[in-house]
């Protein structure tokens, strides 16, 4: 089995283009995204056929379980497809379990630099207040395909991603489990966020993450709707923004890290 590597803003996950899921999967994910005895990810991407859109895109995560959307890794199914010559076409659609989405891709020198994809209207719920780790924690709901819980903090730096984002991560007000993003405002157009998705721990980026924290913050009063807002993550930035429906656009880079095949009996 053929993979590629690639990451969004440091979000890496291995890249498979298939005509179906391979058998297990999910124990096939977590073993190869091991970043001690595997190739090293996030998780793995299986770009596969569909009937209802340009591709379709299948998430397992680092722990075999199954996500719903990525929005770094959408971006660079959006690399995958153009620069290895599956498609010409530089607006096109890739089916997910959270609905089909719309990439527009942004090329130089034939292949794809940067993609803005549409991500779809966003939910932003009632602020929450719950208890984790002995603290007490105002958290904003938000459902972008996958569910996040928005924390505003003075300091995102600062951020106990490993204790805190661990525990409410799993918390029982979130019984499927949740992203748990910190978020500092910096000014009304640039935020800073650090992130524990689920089924991960601590990642560098998470595109959706980037989007619940806008969507958040204009529900708290801190951005306003129709306005671009830099995210600034571990990774790198983004660029977000909601608008009065409350659909969401999402900018950034994809890149290429390398290609690797994995011998028949590790799969």
């Amino acid at each position: 089995m053929k993979f590629t590597k690639m990451q969004g803003l440091g979000n890496d996950y291995l890249y498979v283009f298939a005509a179906a899921l391979p058998p297990h999967v999910k124990a096939l994910s977590k073993r190869l995204s091991d970043r001690h005895f595997g190739a090293g990810a996030d998780g793995m991407i299986f770009i596969l056929p569909s009937d209802r859109a340009d591709f379709m895109m299948r998430i397992f995560n680092a722990d075999g379980s199954e996500a719903k959307m990525c929005g770094n890794g959408i971006r660079c199914v959006g690399k995958y497809v153009y620069d290895k010559g599956y498609t010409d076409k530089t607006r096109l659609t890739v089916e997910t379990p959270a609905g089909i989405k719309t990439l527009l891709l942004h090329t130089a020198g034939g292949k794809v630099q940067t993609v803005t994809v549409d991500m779809g209207r966003v939910a932003v719920g009632a602020p929450q207040t719950v208890t984790a780790t002995e603290s007490t924690v105002r958290l904003t709901p938000v459902n972008m395909g996958n569910p996040h819980a928005v924390v505003f903090v003075d300091d995102a730096e600062k951020a106990p991603l490993a204790t805190l984002g661990a525990a409410l991560s799993v918390h029982p007000a979130f019984p499927d489990g949740v992203n748990v993003e910190f978020v500092s405002v910096t000014d009304s157009t640039h935020l800073r966020m650090r992130v524990w998705e689920r089924g991960s721990g601590v990642t560098l980026a998470c595109g959706t993450g980037a989007c619940a924290a806008v969507a958040a913050a204009i529900a708290t009063g801190f951005c306003a709707k129709n306005t671009a807002v830099t995210v600034m993550l571990d990774g790198g930035a983004l660029t977000v923004q909601v608008d009065g429906n409350g659909e969401v656009t999402m900018e950034g880079p994809a890149e290429t890290v390398f290609e690797g095949e994995v011998a028949d009996d590790a799969t």
